[in-house]
């Protein structure tokens, strides 16, 4: 990708790196294995962001 971003799309890939991480295991323990991984979970490869 070129260097000089829109601000706009900017946000919206960082939106999507800190959304790719994956669930504390805080949340797992504490809602007893309900939530065990996280479904939007994103590989680069497999799955793009689409139109962004």
């Amino acid at each position: 990708m070129a260097r000089n971003k829109h601000v706009a799309r900017k946000l919206r890939l960082a939106k999507a790196f800190k959304s790719n991480s994956a669930i504390p295991v805080w949340v797992i323990v504490k809602t007893i294995r309900k939530v065990p991984y996280r479904p939007k979970l994103r590989n680069w490869s497999r799955t793009k962001l689409g139109n962004i």
